[in-house]
């Protein structure tokens, strides 16, 4: 914890709340108040930063709405445990995104099997009903602890080469692209949330029926061919998909401004 008193400035543009907000935010990021720590009471904080309660008060609620802690009644604020995240920016695998960001990665392969395609996974690889696949269920593990439960569906073929390959420590599309020389151009996702089913809950060491984000993904090569059809069941306290979506803008000319609702006030008559 801090030593000395914080600067904090009351003659900036910034409020005082925001600025003690963001002192706070980079403690607890740094790892000076580490996971689960008990954060310092609001009169600690008062004096620390010798601003009124009410300023504590606020710069604390903000940390607690952007998930950075939260509080117990009776005991104080207490730094919460932080979610990984994935920046949906490109396609990446899950390993080769979070590699990125200094995470280590394990993959538990729960079952590695050949079976008649499901009628959905058939529609969606563009393969006859009834067309035999790879179906590769495996547990995602983040820093050892168990974040990602992912079924995979490839085309036979291509399911008999990642058969050779060693899938505990790398990416299904790592693999596809420098060993089956498959490059790949783009995904379909589609995300919604689910209650955890129990072989699932069981494999991400969680109750059954604990919230999960479950996002599915339809991956085509660069020709535009489905290769790889996935369903992914993330955690919901442990791991986060951000997203940046940018505006697109409408023409000068305003020709796709939505129409305008004009509202009309009837007067009623009096009878006399």
């Amino acid at each position: 914890m801090p030593t000395r008193r914080p600067a904090v400035s009351p003659d900036s543009h910034i409020p005082l709340y925001a600025q003690i907000k963001d002192t706070l935010r980079a403690g607890i990021l740094d790892g000076r108040y580490p996971p689960h720590s008990r954060m310092p009471s609001e009169s600690e904080l008062q004096a620390m930063f010798d601003v009124s309660r009410i300023t504590i008060r606020q710069a604390l609620g903000d940390l607690q709405k952007e998930g950075l802690i939260f509080k117990v009644h009776g005991k104080g604020s207490f730094v919460s445990q932080p979610k990984a995240f994935q920046n949906v920016t490109s396609l990446q695998g899950f390993a080769e995104a979070m590699s990125e960001s200094g995470h280590e990665i394990v993959n538990r392969v729960v079952h590695f099997r050949f079976a008649p395609a499901p009628d959905e996974v058939a529609a969606r690889l563009g393969l006859a009903a009834g067309s035999d696949v790879a179906e590769i269920h495996r547990v995602r593990l983040l820093n050892r602890q168990p974040v990602s439960y992912e079924v995979t569906f490839l085309p036979e073929a291509l399911g008999r080469q990642l058969k050779r390959v060693e899938l505990a420590t790398r990416d299904i599309f790592l693999i596809l692209e420098n060993d089956c020389a498959v490059p790949l151009g783009h995904a379909d996702l589609a995300i919604d949330a689910i209650a955890a089913p129990a072989a699932i809950a069981d494999g991400l060491d969680v109750k059954k029926g604990a919230p999960l984000l479950r996002i599915e993904r339809l991956t085509h090569d660069a020709d535009g061919q489905p290769v790889d059809f996935e369903y992914l069941y993330f955690r919901g306290d442990t791991f986060q998909y951000r997203l940046r979506i940018d505006r697109e803008r409408p023409p000068a000319n305003g020709a796709h401004e939505p129409a305008r609702v004009i509202r009309s006030r009837h007067k009623q008559s009096k009878n006399n």
